[in-house]
């Protein structure tokens, strides 16, 4: 028998659907790359399985857009979470520029880089609990499933959410 032949097949798609029911009901706040890594889905398919309202989904054509508004906002917290490491940086969003294939960041900001934007295959506006408090951010996707970075309206020294970039925020959530 081959190694594919013995192979344990794959859980099929319902059972994986009620995993992640299952564990976004016993974990509604918990890390969305935690989830989808404990129940075998991307990101997005955790976000898409979360409660109304909570998650919209933007084409990928509407990177400029949404990369624009973002620049509006004083500052952003910039995150890239990978298996094995999450940077946090906060700052001003730079406006960027295409050059060379990539969308180019630079500017007075630490925010700074270069992002493959046709590797972008959607964006979520994302307003969650997290660790019991308000969460809210944007998920730019590529096309696995998984966060390419996220944008997050910022806390102050309190811990309560920036009211300005909240409000962009909603606005961008609500236009959709």
């Amino acid at each position: 028998m081959s190694a594919a032949a013995s192979a344990a097949p794959a859980a099929p798609a319902d059972t994986r659907a009620e995993r992640l029911a299952a564990a976004l009901a016993a974990k509604p706040d918990g890390i969305v790359e935690a989830i989808a890594r404990d129940v075998g889905v991307s990101p997005r398919d955790v976000l898409a399985a979360m409660p109304s309202g909570e998650v919209v989904l933007l084409a990928a054509d509407r990177f400029g857009e949404v990369w624009t508004a973002l620049g509006t906002w004083r500052e952003v917290l910039f995150i890239v979470h990978t298996d094995t490491v999450v940077l946090e940086v906060k700052g001003s969003l730079p406006a960027g520029s295409e050059g060379h294939g990539w969308f180019n960041v630079h500017g007075d900001s630490p925010i700074g880089g270069h992002i493959r934007k046709e590797a972008c295959a959607a964006i979520a506006l994302v307003d969650r609990p997290f660790h019991g408090r308000r969460s809210c951010s944007v998920w730019f996707l590529d096309g696995n499933g998984e966060a390419m970075f996220k944008v997050f309206v910022p806390r102050d020294a309190a811990r309560a959410l920036d009211p300005d970039a909240l409000a962009r925020f909603e606005a961008l959530m609500a236009a959709g």
